[in-house]
């Protein structure tokens, strides 16, 4: 017997038993006495008998199947027709384009908000995107919706699989690294002694703030016996310089190019750091500046008469980014070439974006990295190159 009802516990009927329902009304005295007439209380009860399918008419039997049919319960239970069809469109329509999105990435045009330079700085962060739809697509239980997602996990795969690839060799005739330094930076001794181990040839600082000029030429002065310093751009090398003179990109120097007389020849070199851009709700992607000093600064690059040419240094922007395609187009990317990874230097905490770029004409990239956290805001970049 039940402890709560009162009734023996239910069992499951015999396979060849059919349930039968009725319905019996009878008198019991209410447990707070008699009804409002002063008589006793009629009660409803409902009894299941469970008897020999021979016993039962044909007609009660499916008669109660329809009512158990028809239950709450089970209605929930049911999955009206055509539903399952239905329940991963909207899943499916969303792989579709996130799909197209990331195939017409390089040819989206920039709008007022400049959505497509945001869109090109963050594309490889689609592959959580891509996560979320599959998760989606389990929970729905829908076989459209799970097809429908290996499509921008494909188009993923092919854009970025080659990054995640070690292509890291040896060989190089020179290193070089480019580092934005932070102008708050609060220990600048630490980054300057960072930079003086990292075993480059040539160093490229940008932000260099005035009072830590000394700390830096301290630190450096032993391993790097030429150096420059013009605004907040230095350089430091081993080998001598020539030629360095502020390239105008923006009202104050923010761009320096020099010519580097290394074993194998004189290479130019242009260090920069171009305008910062930010992200606001009520202007968009803020890159207007950025590009006009990315626009002058290819100019000064593409008149270079020197056949071998690095450009480097904080370029607040991804090498994909189309709206700097006037500067990054000719030339090529150490990271993407000789890299092993996004190489993703900002922030330095936890970078999500690689903003700080090595690129080259006329010169082999045979390794790209990233150096540890030296207590900028930004990691460094460096490469082996080959002349």
């Amino acid at each position: 017997m039940s402890a709560r009802t009162g009734t023996a516990p239910a069992t499951p009927p015999p396979a060849d038993t059919a349930t039968v329902t009725t319905t019996a009304t009878g008198t019991a005295a209410s447990a707070h006495g008699p009804g409002n007439d002063g008589g006793p209380v009629g009660r409803r009860r409902t009894v299941r008998h469970h008897v020999p399918l021979h016993h039962v008419p044909l007609h009660r039997v499916l008669r109660d199947r329809v009512l158990r049919r028809a239950s709450p319960r089970a209605a929930a239970r049911r999955v009206p027709r055509g539903t399952r069809g239905r329940r991963g469109r909207l899943v499916a329509g969303t792989a579709a384009a996130l799909a197209a999105l990331m195939v017409l990435g390089p040819w989206l045009p920039n709008g007022p908000f400049n959505l497509a330079s945001l869109w090109q700085t963050v594309l490889p962060w689609s592959g959580l995107g891509i996560a979320l739809l599959l998760l989606l697509a389990a929970l729905r239980r829908s076989t459209l919706a799970a097809v429908a997602v290996l499509a921008p996990a494909l188009v993923w795969t092919v854009l970025f699989a080659p990054a995640l690839v070690d292509k890291r060799t040896g060989g190089g005739d020179l290193t070089v690294v480019s580092h934005n330094v932070n102008e708050d930076n609060p220990d600048p001794r630490r980054t300057a002694r960072a930079l003086a181990g990292s075993g480059a040839d040539v160093v490229a600082v940008e932000e260099l703030a005035p009072r830590a000029q000394e700390t830096y030429r301290r630190e450096l002065a032993a391993g790097y016996p030429h150096s420059q310093v013009h605004g907040g751009i230095a350089l430091w090398s081993k080998y001598p310089l020539q030629d360095v003179a502020p390239v105008e990109i923006m009202p104050w120097t923010r761009a320096v190019r020099a010519t580097v007389l290394t074993p194998k020849g004189p290479v130019a070199l242009y260090t920069a750091h171009l305008a910062s851009v930010r992200v606001r709700p009520d202007a968009g992607f803020t890159t207007a500046q950025r590009n006009e000093a990315a626009a002058k600064l290819a100019a000064a690059v593409q008149s270079e008469p020197l056949g071998r040419i690095i450009v480097l240094g904080d370029l607040n922007g991804s090498f994909d980014d189309s709206a700097l395609g006037t500067l990054t187009g000719p030339l090529r990317s150490a990271q993407q070439e000789a890299g092993a990874g996004f190489g993703f230097t900002w922030p330095a905490a936890l970078p999500v974006v690689r903003i700080d770029q090595i690129l080259l004409k006329g010169i082999t990239p045979r390794s790209a990295w990233t150096l540890p956290d030296t207590g900028s805001d930004h990691l460094p970049v460096a490469a082996s190159l080959r002349l």
